[in-house]
């Protein structure tokens, strides 16, 4: 009998797992399939991807030649956050993520549903700034071989649209076939920082760069270099997605308390390494007033890279189709994640319950993949047609501002649940780090960190956010009509 009231037991079994058996209404153990490797895999390939292409020429516009700063900065607030989840996965291991961690420190069924529904939400406004991303680099490829294709900021809204579509369909196909697609995008996007980093250091070695640039101030307004500093470390944040995907798939790990410390942890390491090479690269092969103004906009700043350093190659017509691969792998585990997220809070019944169906053959949540679909559509055309400054921009700093917020509850989560008796052999973080990590995650959330422009993206969060709440408020009064009716059992929670 489908019940409203979410048990903690019942949270824990939520799951981004759509390939699970169902025998007579019941889920069978989840496979843990996933070894150290294709963890490390699969968390680097949530971080490098759309994030290195997006947000690189966008933080140093920020700070000139200091680009390197805000990233430096904003993996290590995002390593803080890491040893809070570290402690709360190795303690309890169940998928569901931040919404398992706020439910069982606060128990209060709305605060769990907003978490939830933001994370989801943070996962279709990435996927929908990737696709953007895929959309217009593919006009530019396919441009340099067939004439008369538009690059106009509509025609990238309709690629991008594609796009979504198509990763719906890959997603419907089920968890494992994305996994799969996931490792050779990883290993692809990967490949694609190698000769970025190698091109952009031989550019170096042959006296082209400019090791003082590293040190270069340079805002375009009179900010304070504080502020800017500030302003580029929430934009850089962009990065920060893959926490909460990983998380997710604790109980396909192997030996998660063993596995997940450690993986995580030489993740965002190697990660942050990558990102600081590409920023050092950039920053030293391009002069800095030309940071913020790329050949290709649509391109962007890496591609200038590879233009000094090899001005033979025909850079527009080979890696705008290799930047497809690296950022469409973000959007896909994006879209993967939010949908399973819808899925399990309506299967908790804190969501309309067709949101929960399962399709009888892919065993894959269709409804919430096209729900899903349809909001990362929605968010691509409302930005589009509604807001002066670029898709880009908006819908990648709502990522960064909804990241920032659930990462604060979860650092105080961890700190409420130190009253629960600590799990053997469970990772445990000193108690300064979730302090800091709620101080640092709050401050970069804040209006003081984002340019009046951007202020746009609580709009954006916002609307989305109303849109989670009212799908709630169905669901309770539906649920309680059928409390009244003796349709279901359970009282629906008092919020």
């Amino acid at each position: 009998m489908f019940a409203y009231k979410i048990e903690g037991d019942d949270l824990d079994r939520m799951t981004v797992n759509s390939d699970t058996a169902v025998t007579d209404g019941k889920e069978t153990e989840l496979r843990r399939v996933i070894g150290p490797k294709l963890l490390l895999f699969l968390i680097m390939g949530d971080i490098i991807g759309a994030g290195i292409f997006a947000i690189t020429g966008k933080v140093a516009g920020q700070v000139g030649g200091a680009a390197w700063l805000p990233f430096l900065i904003a993996f290590t607030i995002a390593t803080l956050t890491a040893f809070s989840y570290l402690e709360l996965v190795t303690k309890y291991p169940h998928a569901a993520g931040a919404a398992l961690y706020i439910h069982k420190a606060f128990g209060i069924h709305f605060v769990t549903f907003l978490v939830a529904f933001t994370v989801a939400c943070s996962g279709i406004t990435s996927a929908a700034t990737s696709a953007t991303l895929v959309g217009r680099n593919l006009l530019i490829g396919i441009g340099q071989f067939v004439e008369g294709v538009p690059n106009t900021p509509e025609a990238g809204m309709w690629a991008a649209i594609a796009i979504i579509v198509i990763l719906a369909v890959i997603n419907f196909r089920g968890v494992g076939e994305s996994v799969k697609f996931n490792l050779v995008l990883t290993i692809v996007s990967l490949a694609i920082m190698a000769a970025i980093i190698g091109i952009g250091f031989a550019v170096i070695a042959s006296g082209q760069g400019d090791i003082s640039r590293l040190v270069v101030f340079e805002t375009p307004t009179d900010r304070s270099v504080f502020a800017a500093v500030t302003m580029g470390t929430a934009i850089a944040f962009f990065a920060m997605v893959g926490f909460e995907d990983s998380v997710n798939l604790v109980e396909e790990t192997k030996n998660p308390k063993k596995t997940f410390p450690k993986i995580m942890l030489i993740g965002l390491g190697i990660c942050a390494l990558i990102y600081m090479l590409v920023a050092v690269t950039v920053i030293m092969v391009i002069p800095t007033g030309d940071l913020l103004n790329p050949k290709n906009p649509d391109a962007g700043i890496l591609l200038d890279v590879v233009r000094i350093g090899l001005p033979n190659l025909p850079v527009d017509a080979i890696f705008p189709f290799l930047t497809v691969f690296a950022v469409v792998n973000t959007a896909l585990m994006n879209m993967l994640m939010a949908s399973r997220l819808l899925y399990g809070m309506a299967r908790q019944g804190v969501l309309p319950q067709f949101l929960g169906k399962v399709h009888s053959t892919r065993r894959s949540p269709w409804v919430a993949i096209l729900f899903s679909t349809v909001l990362a559509i929605a968010l691509v055309v409302y930005v589009n047609l509604s807001n002066g400054s670029s898709i880009v921009g908006s819908l990648g700093g709502t990522t960064a501002l909804l990241l920032l917020c659930v990462f604060a509850v979860v650092n105080v989560a961890l700190l409420v649940l130190r009253r629960d008796k600590p799990e053997p052999d469970a990772f445990r973080a000193p108690t300064i780090i979730p302090i800091l990590g709620v101080f640092f995650c709050l401050f970069l959330a804040g209006p003081w960190a984002r340019s009046r422009e951007d202020w746009v993206q609580y709009e954006i969060a916002g609307l989305l956010l109303v849109i989670g709440v009212l799908l709630w408020a169905v669901t309770w009064l539906v649920n309680r009509i059928n409390y009244k009716k003796g349709v279901i059992e359970t009282r629906p929670g008092q919020y």
